[in-house]
């Protein structure tokens, strides 16, 4: 079974930007070349985007190869199909990788042992029920990811929604 999905390369630094290219060619047993533009929240990195189409598990592929450099910020993310939910991983320097499965609308699935345990953390006073529902849910990989999102006056803009 196959599915597809998208790669957006938020911001990397000009010398990583072949490597990148050569990690998603890796994964998908084809030559890859993105279209890089300049990323102006970030001076001096680059960004693209890439579309693709895999067997289930590409995005995660994609998100291991690419998940080792400290200077690269993007995300990953499959449709769901016939046999699989959707994902969606995002990574940022300061945060690191970030993984959900979604629905067929592109909701965050959050499995019911991930909530009881973060209610078990709220009850216990370890940490705040709030809190650790926005992490469930990404949203501090969405903070941190937003201002990148936004490609630059006369580049292609593929804006990325929020649940709200």
């Amino acid at each position: 079974m196959t599915t597809r999905g998208v790669l957006y390369v938020h911001s990397a630094p000009r010398a990583l930007c072949p490597h990148v290219e050569w990690a998603v060619a890796g994964v998908l047993g084809v030559r890859v070349t993105l279209d890089w533009i300049k990323q102006p929240a970030a001076n001096g990195t680059w960004r693209a985007e890439f579309s693709w189409q895999g067997e289930v598990g590409t995005a995660s592929k994609l998100a291991s190869a690419l998940r080792g450099w400290h200077l690269l910020r993007f995300e990953v993310t499959a449709e769901p199909c016939a046999t699989a939910e959707g994902e969606r991983y995002s990574s940022t320097p300061e945060l690191g990788i970030f993984h959900a499965v979604t629905g067929m609308h592109g909701d965050i699935l959050i499995p019911e042992d991930r909530l009881r345990a973060a209610l078990a953390r709220s009850v216990r006073g370890e940490s705040d029920l709030e809190a650790e529902i926005a992490k469930l849910l990404g949203k501090p990989w969405d903070d941190e990811l937003e201002p990148f999102r936004y490609a630059g006056e006369g580049a292609p803009v593929r804006w990325l929604h929020q649940v709200v």
